[in-house]
């Protein structure tokens, strides 16, 4: 029963030991709400919903922090190349921040327990700053602009996140070198330009200015989980500069931080990385014309949460036929036991298999394949009239899909049925009504064609007391 998770500052997988016994504090690297939520956006958030549903099986009181981006040189960038010039740089982020809860919540990715906006804190990071300042580790720019840089020098351990010398990194992109000591310095505070909206600036002991992105959830993950907590997660992506800079400056303040480091892998699509200068993101609006809400979720969901997922609307095909080999076994098996003795017998257990593939770091393609094979084992046992194990295996199956977010008996999922869904379910009843028909007129080469037909598109019927059901695969 013991969680394993790869550390990627170890850089090994380790045991999962929380820092107080029964409970987990989570702190997720939430959006930079600049511009629409995309498909990374939504995997990234899925793989952590994912762990904290199963820490939360697990036992554990979870508390889960996910921060929003609110102020940053992307937003205010965006906001200056908005053909209109009516929306504020703060509306703007507002405006993206409702498009990215919709799309977390389409997909029912759980609320955060906290999720704290950047500019509610900024009293927190001045005060993080100023420590950091009077120990020695960073310092104000000396030509009076305001800004405020960390003294990448002066800490030791700077790189110890992702393993490299200081000597060979790049110089910080993330601010004006103007009053920098070394390249390699990040930026704290940001000392107001004159282009910029005045509201895009507080009063600081350093003058006007705006806090540096990393300062930022250093602040809040001390602020809303303490100064030690449990876990820190992201996409790959942030390992360097920004976590690699949380965990420079946040130590070097004292704090003890993060115990573990969990990166989730990126999206490519159509085996290429996703960027703006290939023209080939796919956003979250797109996604979810193209499929079913619950179809993403299992697409997004389930590749190993560390690999790189290779996105093609082949493969979100494949998806909508999972899900709907899911539903049409829940379907089929609760007929079928209902009335019966056997109904409500199966009690809804995670199978040892499939929680032992999610003790190992997360393992969900190994725990969707236990869920496949039970479903498949379940239509078998009902083929065979094997009803005792029908039940036993639907118990486990409600489980493992409860557990995973993707129960299709949800009524979250109701509303967001396929257009396709209901034009295929009337057709298949018209022929399903046209077989009974030659079948009570004795015309059985006509009903016995039918049922060719519909097996040959993949479609099962099934004959029993209750009348005549299909069922889409098996």
């Amino acid at each position: 029963m013991t969680v394993r998770l790869y550390d990627s500052k170890a850089q090994a997988l380790r045991d999962f030991v929380p820092l107080r016994e029964g409970r987990v504090g989570m702190y997720v690297c939430g959006p930079t709400v600049q511009s629409s939520p995309h498909i990374g956006h939504l995997r990234s958030a899925l793989v952590y919903d994912i762990l904290r549903r199963w820490f939360s099986y697990r036992g554990y009181d979870v508390v889960f922090v996910r921060n929003v981006t609110d102020i940053d040189d992307k937003i205010l960038a965006a906001a200056q190349e908005e053909d209109s010039s009516t929306e504020e740089w703060w509306a703007l982020a507002y405006r993206v921040e409702l498009e990215f809860t919709a799309a977390y919540a389409s997909l029912g990715i759980l609320p955060p327990t906290y999720e704290p906006r950047a500019t509610a804190s900024v009293q927190q990071m001045q005060q993080l700053i100023a420590r950091l300042i009077e120990l020695g580790h960073a310092y104000p720019a000396p030509d009076a602009s305001g800004d405020v840089y960390f003294d990448t020098a002066d800490w030791a351990a700077y790189g110890e996140l992702t393993r490299q010398s200081r000597d060979h990194m790049e110089p910080a992109a993330d601010a004006d070198p103007r009053g920098k000591r070394d390249p390699r310095d990040f930026a704290l505070w940001k000392g107001r330009k004159p282009e910029e909206p005045a509201s895009a600036s507080w009063d600081s002991p350093w003058g006007l200015g705006r806090p540096g992105w990393h300062i930022e959830c250093s602040a809040m993950a001390s602020r809303y989980l303490g100064e030690e907590f449990d876990l820190h997660g992201g996409g790959l992506d942030l390992r360097f500069p920004h976590h690699e800079n949380e965990l420079a400056q946040s130590t070097a303040a004292g704090q003890a931080f993060a115990r573990y480091w969990v990166h989730n892998g990126l999206v490519n699509v159509g085996g290429q990385k996703m960027s703006k200068s290939l023209n080939n993101s796919v956003y979250a609006n797109e996604l979810l014309e193209l499929a079913t809400p619950l179809a993403v979720r299992y697409l997004l969901g389930a590749a190993h949460y560390r690999s790189t997922l290779d996105y093609s609307p082949t493969s979100l095909m494949e998806a909508q036929a999972a899900v709907d080999r899911i539903r049409a076994f829940l379907v089929r098996v609760e007929r079928r036991l209902a009335g019966t003795r056997y109904a409500g017998v199966g009690s809804p257990v995670i199978p040892d298999a499939f929680a032992a593939a999610m003790d190992d770091d997360l393992g969900v393609p190994q725990a969707l394949a236990v869920l496949h094979d039970s479903v498949r084992a379940g239509n078998q046992a009902l083929d065979a009239e094997e009803l005792h194990d029908a039940a036993t295996l639907h118990g486990q199956v409600v489980a493992m899909v409860e557990l995973l977010g993707i129960d299709p008996r949800d009524e979250h999922w109701a509303p967001d049925a396929a257009p396709e869904a209901s034009a295929l379910d009337t057709l298949v009843t018209r022929l399903v009504e046209d077989r009974q028909a030659a079948r009570a007129a004795k015309d059985f080469a006509a009903a016995d064609r039918i049922r060719a037909e519909l097996a040959a598109a993949g479609i099962t019927i099934e004959d029993s007391q209750t009348g005549t059901h299909w069922s889409l695969g098996s």
